[in-house]
């Protein structure tokens, strides 16, 4: 394991998200750094990691990489690659960038499944381990989280952390990716932390996506039922 920390960086606001249920944490991750003044400051390297990288509007982005968001001072943790099998490594590796930059407080960003397959309006809960941040979070509109299990990268910091901690978990009922989920992160993240990021365009994607999908689908039923016609044809 091999954390790269090329900038001097004391007490930010470390945001932490791997992939899990609904790619919440992902999606978010990269629409902070989208939507913000941020510069790679470094990354994470561990040998077990997928060796994936991506382009996205002429970027380079690694399977973990670190980003510094000087206006808020916002040390950001963003992960594209599969992280199953090495949620202990990557939790010690968040364990070394806490040691280095003596962070005021940690935010984990997760995905959380919902009973309610049809459900749109997502809720956002929180888990908090200070009474004063429980406080603050419910004057927002976010939800406390009292019964849940936790998995993944997400759960070995939780077990571990002795300071200020706050985990945002997004309600979502599907497998793929959660924009609309996603968004609602983004507007708990604005309210909390003053980011003034526009939540709203992750809303439209989302439309977008299903809107497509649902198109998909319709012409697969089309092709379905065409093919099933032809058969009855050929029988009959």
């Amino acid at each position: 394991m091999n954390v790269i920390l090329n900038k001097k960086i004391k007490n930010p606001t470390i945001i932490e998200a791997f992939p899990g249920i609904g790619l919440i944490g992902s999606i978010t991750t990269e629409y902070l750094i989208s939507h913000l003044d941020c510069e790679e400051v470094g990354q994470i390297i561990i040998d077990k990691l997928v060796p994936i990288v991506a382009v996205h509007e002429g970027r380079l982005i690694k399977p973990v990489s670190l980003y510094y968001n000087k206006k808020n001072n916002l040390l950001i943790i963003h992960t594209i690659s599969s992280v199953k099998g090495i949620e202990w490594e990557l939790g010690e590796a968040v364990f070394e960038i806490i040691k280095k930059t003596q962070p005021k407080q940690i935010i984990s960003l997760d995905g959380i499944g919902s009973v309610e397959k049809d459900k749109k309006d997502n809720r956002v809960f929180y888990y908090v381990n200070s009474k004063r941040l429980d406080s603050v979070l419910a004057k927002i509109g976010l939800v406390p989280l009292k019964e849940s299990i936790i998995l993944g990268v997400t759960a070995t910091i939780m077990s571990r952390i002795d300071k200020k901690f706050i985990g945002l978990f997004a309600e979502t009922s599907i497998d793929l990716p959660d924009s609309r989920a996603a968004a609602k992160i983004i507007k708990a993240l604005d309210s909390y932390l003053g980011l003034d990021v526009n939540y709203k365009p992750l809303i439209k994607k989302a439309e977008m996506f299903e809107n497509n999908l649902k198109d998909i689908m319709d012409k697969g039923k089309d092709l379905v039922d065409l093919q099933e016609n032809k058969q009855i044809n050929y029988f009959g």
